[in-house]
């Protein structure tokens, strides 16, 4: 695969967790532990091709709507994850930076606490960037950067520009490629500013089943694809 061929920026849907868990007779808490320790791997494989921003979408604001037990298990792991220093040290010799965009009003504050910490952490670091959606909705993102851009510039046109820079995901760059896993086929309002010339992958793959394979696959696919931006 030639590496002008591969995208700069990509991002992942993890979906299939839960259909995983009931296939496999498992524990919520066994499922959501192994989509993580999945995405850390998915994580090193897009750096060894050299893609070096990666966004994922970790709770989506519907997510939110769950059976509180499932979530309490959610929340478990990623404050588990985002509180090991074993992880750190791995985003540390990675020089990657873990960047949160979040509504914290869906999120428990210690966890809040705890993500803002890995995102000190690390926010030295700035050629690899790992772009983390933690409680985010695609219309909350458009409708907040709306809300705040006409407080700040009544009865001004609206200049796209400067309307990118009220989302609360400004720092992510327009994507490249988006992967989603479990065989569905849509976004689900994913970052509807940056996706709006994203090439889109569907995987029938569980998301804990996902491999290496499965992201080169995704990759070769990419590469034959022609780019032309509405030209």
């Amino acid at each position: 695969m030639a590496p002008r061929a591969l995208p700069k920026t990509i991002a992942l849907i993890p979906d299939g967790n839960r259909r995983w868990v009931h296939l496999h007779k498992l524990s919520v808490l066994q499922g959501y532990s192994s989509g993580v320790k999945k995405f850390i791997d998915f994580s090193e494989w897009c750096m060894d091709y050299g893609i070096n921003s990666i966004t994922v979408w970790a709770l989506s604001s519907e997510n939110v709507k769950r059976d509180s037990r499932e979530l309490r298990a959610l929340f478990g792991v990623y404050k588990k994850v985002a509180t090991d220093k074993k992880i750190l040290r791995q985003l540390q010799d990675n020089q990657a930076r873990i960047r949160i965009i979040s509504n914290p009003m869906f999120i428990p504050k210690a966890l809040m606490d705890s993500l803002h910490k890995l995102e000190l952490e690390t926010m030295r670091y700035s050629e690899r960037v790992i772009n983390v959606l933690m409680g985010y909705g695609g219309r909350d993102d458009i409708l907040h950067a709306a809300t705040q851009y006409a407080m700040d510039n009544p009865g001004k046109s609206v200049d796209p520009e400067r309307f990118g820079r009220y989302l609360m995901s400004e720092k992510v760059p327009d994507i490249d490629l988006i992967i989603r896993t479990s065989g569905e086929q849509r976004l689900s309002g994913f970052m509807p500013w940056q996706s709006s010339y994203s090439e889109l992958y569907f995987s029938k793959k569980l998301w804990p089943d996902f491999t290496k394979t499965d992201l080169e696959l995704a990759l070769e696919d990419y590469s034959t694809r022609q780019r032309r931006f509405g030209r």
